[in-house]
């Protein structure tokens, strides 16, 4: 590790942080609980280049303050677990009431989506910090474009061979335009079920 200083690098013994130790990211107790602890801290950051962005490591603490964290942690233990347990079970029931809610409008938009596909997309779509579309701020609001987009995901991996051309090397530009005209027949058909029945 090293710290820049004037632009140019510094071990930490040269910045005067040499006496602090490594506390990995991962538990936000401990981790909150060594910073107050602590009379210095330093947040440890790598470059992320594949999404040119920072991202946190963990942080520098005293290693008397960490203790003390993890004493504190320790007593508490119990309490933190169940309230653990009692906001995953809240949030397991969020999640399936914005699922029920995301399949409700798929079928509001599309009328011939069989119920059964309908749920599975949802599903697929609304799972808790998959960076898919359901999650999206457009997708928690249930904006039509959000689930339109969601819908014609699932129609273009499980409807077409769209899977099996980028297995074969096609440009996904390539591949999207080559299975455009099946995912259209496949939603035109969820819409106008309305209008026949």
């Amino acid at each position: 590790m090293l710290v820049l200083e004037d632009g140019a690098p510094r071990c930490l013994v040269c910045a005067d942080l040499g006496h602090l130790v490594f506390l990995p990211r991962g538990d936000t107790a401990l981790t909150r609980r060594a910073r107050e602890e602590s009379t210095l801290s330093v947040v440890v950051v790598r470059f992320n280049r594949r999404k040119s962005r920072y991202e946190r490591q963990g942080v520098l603490v005293e290693e008397a303050a960490l203790a003390r964290a993890e004493a504190r942690c320790l007593a508490d233990a119990e309490a933190r677990r169940r309230r653990r347990a009692r906001d995953a079970r809240r949030r397991a029931a969020e999640d399936e009431r914005f699922a029920a809610a995301f399949t409700a409008e798929i079928l509001r938009l599309f009328p011939g989506c069989p119920d059964e596909r309908a749920r599975a997309i949802a599903a697929h779509a609304s799972v808790r910090g998959s960076g898919r579309v359901g999650r999206s701020a457009a997708g928690r609001a249930l904006s039509e474009g959000a689930v339109i987009s969601a819908v014609v995901a699932a129609v273009r991996h499980v409807d077409t061979l769209y899977d099996q051309l980028l297995m074969r090397g096609v440009p996904r530009h390539e591949a999207r335009r080559r299975i455009a005209g099946a995912v259209e027949s496949v939603l035109r058909g969820w819409e106008e079920a309305a209008d026949v029945g």
